[in-house]
């Protein structure tokens, strides 16, 4: 096992990650009968795919001798009605000035990112918008 979840009542659920024991939760949103008050599952869609892409360019920059540190993602989720749904999601990534400077290895990053696992397992329907910011 991953993760275990268990639903604590008034629409929040507690996720402990087994391996670490840290421990998130959730609160339904407060358009769909929550309080808001956390990430909603949602939410934890588009963080993930944030960090995801963010962890997959670190990866391969330090294959490459370069430190991404300071590197930021703003994500933006976007839903949808009928069946209510994430529609879109939205993901600019900030590089701080002096990263890099060669076209390659913007390439390389860029390809990374928009090839990592979980923009690879997002279901097709959902529009992606991914935006990279070079210093």
């Amino acid at each position: 096992m991953t993760s275990q979840i268990i639903y604590k009542s008034d629409l929040r659920t507690e996720a402990v990650h087994l391996q670490s024991g840290t421990m998130i939760e959730t609160d339904a949103p407060t358009d769909n009968q929550g309080k808001g008050e956390r990430f909603s599952p949602t939410d934890l869609v588009a963080v993930a795919l944030g960090t995801c892409m963010v962890t997959t360019m670190a990866i391969k920059a330090k294959t490459m001798g370069i430190l991404l540190d300071g590197t930021r993602v703003d994500v933006t989720k976007i839903m949808v009605s009928d069946p209510r749904r994430i529609g879109k999601l939205v993901a600019h990534v900030h590089f701080p000035t002096g990263i890099s400077d060669d076209e390659k290895t913007r390439e390389i990053m860029e390809r990374t990112a928009r090839t990592c696992p979980v923009e690879r397992s997002l279901h097709p329907d959902i529009e992606l918008d991914m935006q990279f910011n070079w210093g």
